[in-house]
C-alpha cells in the first residue's frame, strides 16, 4: 500500500531525527517506525468480515494516535478518522453505519475493553448484515458531515492522501527545519493534510496539543516547542488575542496558519500586532484537500491555488460566482452515502463546493456559502442531524436548529423549540449531549409556543433568527 510505504521510507530516510512530539512522550523516526510495526503486529489479529479490517480511531492528539495510524495501515487495514469529541451515541452510529470491526479511543466506555498502546485501547465491535464495500484503492477513511443528517464517510487513496501531503509541503515552502505545532485534531483536514504526512515527508518535526488551549499554554507549548509553525482553528486565535500577549514567546515562529472556518480579520490583524507573527491563509474541502495558500495575502484573500489544484468560479456575476474544484487530493467517494459525491463532480472532474467567490489576480476571494451547513470553529455541522437528535428527545413537539451569531460574533449552533410542559431547554441540552459531538450541541436555544412558519410551511428563519437578538429566556 502507498501510504505504509512512504512512511517507512521516511522512517529510513531521516532514522534518529526527532520526529514527534506529543503531550506526555516524544519519539524519533526509528522509534515511531518500531512501534507502529509492534501496533501492527497486534492488530493483524483483527478480526474482519471482508479481507480489510475498518479500525476506527477515535482519541485526541498523542503520539499513540500517531503510532496507531501508522500500525493500521503497516496491517493493511484501513484506518477511520474520527473526531475525538464525538459521543457515544454518535461513535456507535459511525461504528455500525460504516461497518467498523474495532474502535480505538482514549474514553472510558462499558463492554469489552482491550489495551494497544499507551492511552489507547480497543473494543471491538458487533458488525450487522450490510456492510458498504470499500473502494480497491482507499486507504484512509475521514468524515465530513453532509446533508443526509449523518457524518459522511470520505474515502482516499493512499495516492490522494500522498498528493495533498507533497503539494502542500511545496505550495508552502515546508523544510526539515519546521518544528511544527498542531493544535487542530488530526482527524480534521487542517491537521491531517497540513501537519502529518508532509511534516515526515520533509524530515521535519511534529509537535501536537489538543483542547483550546489558554493564552498562557500557547505561549509556553510554542516556547517549548521553539515552532516555526503554528496550525488551528481560528477559535483559537480569536481566544488568544481576547488576553494573550508575549512576543518573546513567538520569536521562532515563522507563520500561524488558520482554516476551517474564516478568520476574522481584525483577528488575524490583533495577533500578528501581539506575536509579530504572520498568518496564513488557507481554504480547503474535505472533499478535496487544500486547495490555496499565502502568508502575504490580502485580508479578504485566501492565496493563490497550491500545485495540483484548479478553482473556477462559475456564473454570471464575476464577482460572485460558485466555486468548483479539482485537485489531486480528491476523495474518492462517500462510503455510506453511495453515488452523493460523484454527483457533485461535475464531466471535467470540478467539485461544488458550496461556497461562492471571485478570483482576483489569480488569488481566491470567498463571498459566501451556497448551502445551510454551519461553520463551527472550523468544524461542519449539519443542522438535520442536529434537528434529528433534538427531536428525538421526549417532549419536543417542533425543532428548528439554525445557525446564529454568538456574543463574538462567530457561527453558533442554536435551535428553536415547542416542548411540552414539564421539559426546559436545560434538560434537551443535556439529553442531546450524549448523541451528538460536543460542537454539535446547541449553544442557544429559545422556547416558543409555535414556530412561525410560510403559507407553504416552511419555518420562517428571519423571525426565528430575530429570537436570539432579545435576552435568552
Amino acid at each position: 500500500m502507498i501510504l505504509a510505504a512512504e512512511f517507512e521510507r521516511c522512517a529510513d530516510r531521516y532514522a534518529d531525527h526527532a520526529a514527534l512530539f506529543g503531550p506526555d512522550s516524544s519519539v524519533d523516526y526509528r522509534g515511531l517506525h518500531q512501534g507502529s510495526l509492534r501496533a501492527c503486529e497486534w492488530l493483524r489479529g483483527t478480526r474482519a468480515a471482508d479481507d480489510r479490517p475498518r479500525i476506527g480511531l477515535a482519541a485526541r492528539n498523542s503520539t499513540a494516535w500517531v503510532t496507531a495510524y501508522l500500525g493500521i495501515l503497516h496491517a493493511g487495514a484501513v484506518p477511520f478518522l474520527i473526531d475525538a469529541s464525538a459521543g457515544d451515541s454518535e461513535l456507535a452510529r459511525i461504528s455500525d453505519d460504516c461497518s467498523l470491526d474495532l474502535i480505538l479511543h482514549d474514553r472510558d466506555t462499558a463492554g469489552e475493553a482491550i489495551p494497544v498502546l499507551p492511552g489507547l485501547t480497543a473494543t471491538r465491535r458487533h458488525i450487522g448484515e450490510r456492510r458498504y464495500p470499500l473502494h480497491p484503492e482507499t486507504e484512509v477513511c475521514r468524515f465530513t458531515s453532509g446533508t443526509t443528517g449523518k457524518p459522511n464517510c470520505l474515502e482516499f487513496s493512499g495516492r490522494a492522501v500522498r498528493a495533498a501531503a507533497e503539494n502542500w509541503a511545496k505550495g508552502t515552502a515546508m523544510t526539515a527545519d519546521d518544528r511544527i505545532l498542531c493544535c487542530a485534531g488530526l482527524s480534521n483536514g487542517l491537521a491531517f493534510n497540513t501537519s502529518l504526512l508532509s511534516t515526515f515527508l520533509i524530515g521535519a518535526q511534529l509537535h501536537l496539543s489538543h483542547g483550546l488551549p489558554t493564552s498562557g499554554r500557547i505561549r509556553r507549548l510554542v516556547a517549548g516547542a521553539r515552532a516555526t509553525r503554528l496550525v488551528a482553528f481560528p477559535a483559537l486565535y480569536d481566544s488568544f488575542v481576547r488576553t494573550g500577549s508575549g512576543r518573546a514567546d513567538f520569536a521562532s515562529v515563522r507563520v500561524a496558519i488558520s482554516s476551517g472556518a474564516p478568520l476574522r480579520a481584525d483577528t488575524k490583524e490583533r495577533f500578528t500586532e501581539l506575536t509579530g507573527v504572520p498568518m496564513g491563509n488557507y481554504y480547503g474541502v474535505a472533499e478535496a484537500g487544500p486547495l490555496t495558500y499565502s502568508a502575504a495575502s490580502a485580508a479578504e484573500s485566501l492565496g493563490r491555488p497550491l500545485p495540483g489544484v484548479d478553482i473556477e468560479t462559475r456564473g454570471t456575476d464575476a464577482r460572485d460566482g460558485a466555486v468548483h474544484v479539482h485537485s489531486a487530493s480528491m476523495a474518492t467517494r462517500y462510503l455510506n452515502a453511495p453515488g452523493l459525491l460523484e454527483s457533485r463532480i461535475d464531466a471535467g472532474g470540478h467539485y461544488g463546493t458550496g461556497d461562492r467567490g471571485r478570483l482576483e489576480k489569480g488569488e481566491l476571494v470567498l463571498t459566501g456559502r451556497s448551502n445551510r451547513m454551519i461553520n463551527v470553529g472550523g468544524r461542519k455541522v449539519d443542522p438535520v442531524e442536529v434537528s434529528n437528535a433534538v427531536g428525538a428527545v421526549p417532549g419536543v413537539e417542533q425543532a428548528v436548529v439554525l445557525e446564529v451569531p454568538d456574543q463574538h460574533g462567530e457561527p453558533a449552533v442554536a435551535a428553536v423549540l415547542v416542548l411540552r410542559e414539564g421539559l426546559d431547554a436545560g434538560e434537551v441540552r443535556l439529553r442531546v449531549r450524549d448523541s451528538l459531538a460536543a460542537h454539535k450541541v446547541p449553544t442557544l436555544i429559545r422556547v416558543v409556543d409555535a414556530i412561525p412558519t410560510t403559507v407553504i410551511g416552511k419555518p420562517v428563519l428571519h423571525e426565528l433568527r430575530s429570537l436570539f437578538d432579545a435576552a435568552p429566556r
